[in-house]
């Protein structure tokens, strides 16, 4: 039976779910902390397990994990290659549109003063978010210039890297909700409605209740298109109801957070995403 390994960088409710569902199945469970990991290229390998289920908060930490298991030969969920592309949203949304998937207009932009003359031409509101980033934070609806002007003087003030690229995305006509589907090996396993507690922001995290949602054909279809566009693998496809065009893919997660769809789904997800592994680990 392979040793299906779960490494992590905070132990949330999810990893202790797979860490269940594997032990369930009669599968030893490597529990790895990433924060206190050796890697040595001329070392010995640290155990852990046959196949490994990368699931870091820190995106650089679980990106950078990833290629040292994959230069020790063990098979990672998902590659270093899938949570480069997932990781950066800048990344994602041009492979989605290269792929044919449908997503919102988005502009990018390379300095504060192209962002303002961006938004300008394109017309206010426009939603700014950051390449590199989670549970919402930093995304916010830019509604005319003066809120426009403040965020380009607190990227000012922090000055990263990644603060000099501007990614804006219009506001799209939609319910107050979007829709997370998991998708294990490109196929959807369980979705949910998250439903904004006010705000426009409709992240678990921020506040949204998350609600049953029937997985429809076209549901389906999209979120599988989505992807397979990024290579693939266990992964959390968010989309929106435009009200013109359907359904519109906005973000694709490579380090899924599913506590709040497990309430609501039908299916196993934790061992849906073990029995994928396993898979993997049976190649």
């Amino acid at each position: 039976m392979p040793r299906i390994g779960i490494v992590f960088d905070r132990l949330r409710s999810e990893e202790k779910m797979l860490q269940k569902a594997a032990a369930g199945m009669g599968h030893d469970a490597v529990m790895t902390d990433a924060k206190i990991t050796q890697f040595d290229t001329d070392g010995q390998a640290p155990d852990l397990g046959d196949v490994v289920l990368e699931r870091c908060v820190s995106h650089f930490r679980g990106l950078y994990f990833a290629s040292c298991l994959e230069f020790l030969g063990v098979p990672s969920v998902n590659s270093s290659a899938v949570s480069h592309l997932c990781g950066n949203k800048m990344l994602t949304t041009l492979q989605l549109k290269r792929s044919g998937v449908p997503t919102p207009r988005t502009l990018f932009a390379f300095s504060q003063e192209a962002a303002a003359e961006c938004i300008e031409r394109a017309g206010y509101p426009m939603v700014i978010k950051p390449v590199i980033g989670s549970w919402g934070r930093g995304v916010m609806k830019v509604a005319d210039r003066d809120t426009m002007d403040a965020v380009i003087e607190v990227r000012a003030l922090s000055d990263t890297p990644h603060d000099r690229i501007y990614y804006l995305q219009e506001v799209v006509k939609r319910p107050p909700r979007d829709i997370r589907v998991v998708t294990v090996g490109e196929r959807p396993v369980a979705a949910m409605y998250r439903r904004s507690s006010g705000g426009f922001k409709t992240n678990v995290a921020a506040g949204a209740d998350p609600e049953p949602c029937e997985i429809t054909g076209e549901l389906e279809d999209v979120a599988a298109a989505a992807s397979r566009a990024v290579g693939g693998g266990i992964l959390g496809v968010d989309l929106m109801e435009d009200e013109a065009r359907g359904l519109v893919v906005h973000e694709v997660n490579s380090t899924v957070e599913f506590r709040g769809l497990a309430t609501v789904a039908r299916r196993d997800i934790p061992r849906e995403m073990v029995e994928f592994a396993v898979g993997m680990a049976q190649r």
